[in-house]
């Protein structure tokens, strides 16, 4: 065992399933020749109900400390007085300009074969700015849209860089410049500027709804999808349908001076404590999370013994299996040992 570094990693358990499925891909950890040093923060409608807030200042003083943090889910209810999305609020506070979403087939009945696509979503700006009001005494809602060049120029070279170091060919541009020609045509501009410094890479060009479509009819088509914060965050949650569903689908959220992965899939407060949580994906985005710390050799056997769990169907029951969410968790360690 190798353990020349402590590796310091913030949980954010969150809400509902969100405790269950981090203790799993905690314990996934601690299964590796590897040292972490594990702290723990509030975030979601818990936080909120006993702190007044669902996003404490101490916890992302908590996130810029460490080297990367593990998220759980969080319940975001309507109509609460006091109340925001801690995600959105998060990502945008500590600068996560780019959200990951891998979309990989899966030794699994429900995956879809020879797909292996990257979608790189800009993840601090666009519709999500959280910049709306009411006019006309309630009878028209406006929402802003920004997109600015510096967002759309970083989001953009950090696709192509991607791109390049993982030996892809191909980068797709996502927009709708045909219809939002300000917003998507500065996108779409910026993209063609940050394309010629990548000249071993091809741009190609598409329309976000010819790319809904593309990704059902023909996904093998596509190496890394580049696109903004609206489009990337409806295309890669229809694109993980394609590989398995929400129950395997991971994320990292990265930006200069944090980073924090996450599984997609929400809080699912009925299946709280009752033991039928899916933790693959928090076991996938812990995966992720070694890949940015630097250790992708740990990171691809992790992959690779939850791929094994799911070939031989020890799994949860929403992807067919009996197990439960710690047979699940120890079927993925036994693996490791293997």
């Amino acid at each position: 065992m190798t353990m020349d570094k402590t590796y310091r990693i913030c949980l954010l358990p969150g809400d509902g399933i969100g405790p269950e499925v981090v203790a799993s891909a905690a314990e996934v950890l601690c299964a590796l020749p590897l040292a972490f040093e594990f702290s723990q923060a509030e975030i979601g409608f818990g936080a909120f109900q006993k702190l007044g807030t669902p996003l404490p200042q101490e916890t992302l003083d908590a996130i810029r400390a460490i080297d990367a943090a593990l998220f759980g889910a969080v319940t975001t209810p309507p109509n609460i007085e006091g109340y925001f999305s801690p995600v959105v609020r998060m990502r945008q506070t500590l600068d996560l300009y780019t959200n990951l979403r891998p979309i990989k087939s899966i030794p699994h009945p429900s995956s879809r074969e020879g797909i292996d696509i990257l979608i790189v979503r800009e993840n601090s700006e666009g519709l999500y700015i959280g910049s709306e009001r009411m006019e006309e005494n309630g009878e028209r809602a406006v929402t802003e849209r920004i997109i600015t060049r510096r967002g759309s120029e970083r989001i953009l070279r950090k696709a192509f860089e991607l791109a390049r170091a993982g030996g892809r060919q191909k980068v797709h541009v996502v927009h709708k410049a045909n219809v939002l020609r300000q917003t998507c045509g500065l996108f779409r501009a910026v993209a063609l500027e940050v394309a010629r410094d990548f000249p071993d890479i091809e741009m190609k060009e598409m329309l976000v709804d010819t790319c809904a479509m593309e990704l059902v009819r023909a996904p093998q088509q596509f190496e890394l999808i580049v696109t903004t914060n609206l489009f990337g965050d409806i295309l890669s949650d229809e694109a993980c349908m394609l590989v398995g569903g929400l129950g395997v689908a991971a994320s990292g959220n990265i930006g200069a001076d944090a980073a924090v992965f996450e599984p997609v899939h929400g809080s699912a407060p009925t299946l709280a404590s009752t033991g039928q949580a899916n933790p693959l994906a928090a076991i996938l985005a812990a995966a992720m999370l070694l890949e940015h710390i630097g250790e992708a050799v740990q990171a691809q056997r992790v992959r690779a013994a939850a791929e094994a769990c799911m070939a031989a169907g020890e799994v949860t029951a929403d992807m067919g299996g009996t197990l439960s969410t710690e047979e699940a968790t120890q079927a993925v360690i036994h693996n490791l040992k293997d």
